[in-house]
């Protein structure tokens, strides 16, 4: 067993400085850890319908080598395989309630723990309150961790109103279409949108649309959304951790503000 004063030589040596030196580099270093151990990526990332994130949050977890969490995936995972908080959650679920804050607290603890998680995670879908957030910060706190990383995805609600009410999709292959920026061939320019000239490019079969894809409901989701996210945002930005982006432009110009803010995080 290495004594405490030895492990600090031995730590003072790999370093180059002296003893006492070690707790001004760890000052001057936030993400240094005596134990080796780099800080995890802590993400949460925010994005109103139709802004963009099922396409950038795969790129994130390219770079970052960091996987996306939805709450909703692991909440059926944990069900399906057996854990205690999944046990908890079908419970819930089978009687008709709504599942608790600190279950869904609890699988993301769990999920955490997994060999993909090392160098951190990005949360999609958590937290949606401000009691949540605070909850989820407690959680981390205990491991010594904190989230270090709020983007922020901003569209007008107008624009978003128009890609997300013209998109139609092909149900069997999910491929997606869009009235006005990727229409499908059997739609004639200029031609009204109709169940029967919106058709799959490759198998001529009839297009859909989602039922949500609708100005009203559409309109409604928007309201919740930025009634849940603001006050979010507001709770982390004392951290000067919050990132917000203009995803109202090309894709490559926000995927340069999104690797900007990933740069800003500290590691």
């Amino acid at each position: 067993e290495i004594s405490p004063s030895i492990g600090m030589q031995r730590l003072a040596a790999a370093l180059g400085v002296g003893a006492a030196g070690v707790g001004a580099y760890a000052m001057s270093n936030p993400d240094f850890s005596p134990f080796g151990q780099k800080k995890r990526t802590i993400m949460i990332l925010f994005g109103p319908p139709g802004a963009g994130k099922g396409t950038h949050s795969p790129k994130i977890t390219a770079q970052e080598k960091i996987p996306s969490l939805s709450t909703g995936d692991m909440l059926r995972a944990a069900v399906a395989a057996g854990t205690d908080v999944g046990k908890q959650a079908k419970a819930i679920m089978e009687s008709g309630g709504l599942v608790t804050d600190e279950i869904v607290i609890g699988i993301i603890k769990d999920a955490a723990k997994a060999d993909d998680c090392k160098n951190g995670f990005i949360l999609d879908g958590f937290p949606r309150t401000v009691e949540q957030a605070k909850k989820l910060d407690e959680m981390l706190k205990a491991n010594k961790e904190k989230v270090n990383s709020v983007i922020a995805l901003e569209v007008p609600d107008a624009v978003l109103t128009e890609r997300i009410c013209g998109r139609w999709i092909h149900k069997e292959s999910g491929r997606s279409y869009h009235v006005k920026f990727a229409p499908p061939k059997s739609l004639p320019p200029g031609a009204k949108a109709t169940d029967k000239n919106m058709k799959d490019d490759e198998t001529g079969q009839p297009l859909m649309r989602r039922a949500d894809d609708t100005e009203e409901a559409l309109k409604k989701r928007l309201q919740g959304y930025h009634a849940q996210t603001v006050p979010i945002l507001k709770h982390y930005e004392p951290e000067g951790i919050v990132s917000t982006v203009n995803a109202n432009q090309s894709p490559d110009k926000v995927w340069g503000e999104i690797a900007a803010a990933l740069a800003k995080i500290s590691k």
